[in-house]
């Protein structure tokens, strides 16, 4: 094992806290994601400067300080880790097969480009209306050779659907978005409100203890957020719609250390009910679509009134200004956007990298952001907000630069199961990966079982 001093990724995340991180390290191993980019650092880098953070909101409740590391290699082992879930009972284990579609994946389009068509939660249906063919692979791709990529992406984006044009890294820096992104930094923290301090909780064993995280998020990055946020010890709820469709095998990976609840926010009483929970959460971690939960009155500043001192993150995949905000999309389609399944692709078809690199990282970072913002807030006062982006953290991970040359040796069989730990919870008996950070005071790790949504009461 080589032991480096904290890589460029951990320095840039150093700049963004201002913190006083102390022992805060990346031990950079031989890759084993078979991808030029840096995603096993990137991730490294986001989990260590989370358990930075988290040291030092342990060292404000105590004065204790602990050294924190993270290993390149367990980190991007936990890119893919709903892959590395067993289930003891076949039975019981989670379940959710999307209807398979010609309208998904990479394809042509009649002016030699390419487009990525996600079929999100089964929206396929909308994808061939829009083409106006059958779903078969011969009438799909009849369909878009009738189209040019950008007016194709267009008219979907239009649509509300999950599609996107592949660009090369610079033509995505030298569109609009990719420019508002490039002036953003990877983890914006900025205060939104005014307010005294508000010290942290004094009981405890862990950094987050007592610390209450509200998360209404789906599919990895944001739900992979408060499970991090868990693991430092917070106490999670997290509130999902009834009618919501959700894919079980991602739930089941990032529902560690949460409880989770039904609440309907189109009834007068889920809203209300929501408002009561706000009243005493410390962090409020959102990812529907823009606009989407300000039109039901949940809005950050609405949020704020109703709980001054209330922590706001919000994830999404295209960043938070532009015309592009309002659209919806996923880990593919932040990497065809900004350029990574080109590279991927070797100068040939577009390809996806061989994990959720955005997905997973932008769920680290966010909680990373969501400590910074309440450390602030127990030194400054005042309410925070936290955003985060699949693209934008798609373009830092590109911006680390790219790997040529090096070796790639999988995960081995003792690697993964000196990684692994069990629990009993809601799909029964299960083995999954711990958490990746080493804390040498406050181990991270998750109090209670993953359950299935609406398993508890919408209640602290």
């Amino acid at each position: 094992m080589t032991t480096t001093p904290a890589p460029d990724a951990l320095s840039q995340l150093a700049a963004l806290s201002g913190g006083d991180w102390g022992q805060a390290r990346v031990e950079a191993q031989t890759p084993a994601l078979d991808s030029p980019f840096r995603g096993e650092e990137a991730a490294a880098a986001a989990l260590a400067a989370g358990g930075a953070e988290a040291a030092g909101l342990w060292r404000l409740r105590t004065g204790a300080q602990q050294a924190v590391a993270v290993d390149t290699r367990e980190a991007a082992a936990s890119l893919v880790s709903f892959l590395f879930q067993r289930f003891e009972d076949p039975a019981r284990a989670p379940s959710r097969v999307m209807p398979p579609t010609a309208a998904n994946g990479f394809l042509p389009t009649g002016d030699g480009r390419f487009v990525y068509l996600h079929h999100s939660f089964d929206e396929s249906r909308g994808h061939l209306n829009l083409l106006g063919c059958e779903d078969t692979p011969e009438g799909v791709r009849a369909a878009l050779a009738r189209w040019t990529a950008p007016d194709l992406e267009a008219a979907a984006a239009a649509a509300g659907l999950c599609a996107a044009m592949v660009r090369t890294p610079e033509e995505w820096d030298a569109g609009d978005q990719g420019r508002r992104l490039a002036a953003t930094p990877v983890v914006e923290v900025t205060r939104f409100g005014d307010g005294p301090p508000v010290p942290l909780p004094t009981d405890g064993d862990a950094p987050l203890s007592g610390v209450k995280v509200l998360d209404l998020t789906r599919v990895l990055a944001g739900p992979a957020c408060a499970r991090a946020l868990a693991g430092h010890g917070a106490d999670v709820l997290h509130i999902s719609g009834p009618d919501l469709p959700s894919v079980e095998p991602f739930v089941s990976d990032t529902g560690h250390g949460k409880r989770c609840a039904f609440l309907d926010l189109k009834t007068d009483d889920g809203r209300a009910r929501l408002r009561d929970l706000v009243g005493e959460a410390d962090v409020f971690s959102q990812g529907y679509r823009s606009g989407a939960l300000e039109r039901l009155g949940f809005g950050a500043q609405a949020l704020a009134a109703l709980r001054p001192g209330l922590i706001h993150v919000s994830i999404n995949c295209y960043g938070h200004d532009g015309d592009w905000a309002v659209r919806p999309g996923w880990e593919q389609l932040a990497q065809t956007v900004s350029g990574m399944a080109h590279v991927q692709g070797a100068g040939g078809e577009p390809a996806l990298l061989p994990a959720a690199v955005n997905d997973y990282t932008t769920g680290y970072l966010a909680a990373f952001g969501a400590m910074i913002a309440l450390r602030r807030r127990a030194v400054e006062g005042g309410s925070w907000r936290v955003r985060v982006s699949l693209t934008r953290t798609a373009m830092w991970v590109r911006g680390l630069g790219l790997r040529t040359g090096e070796d790639i040796q999988p995960f081995s069989a003792e690697e993964l199961t000196g990684w692994t730990i069990q629990e009993d919870g809601g799909w029964g008996p299960v083995s999954f990966l711990r958490p990746p950070v080493r804390m040498a005071a406050t181990p991270a790790h998750w109090r209670l079982p993953g359950v299935k949504l609406g398993t508890h009461a919408a209640a602290w």
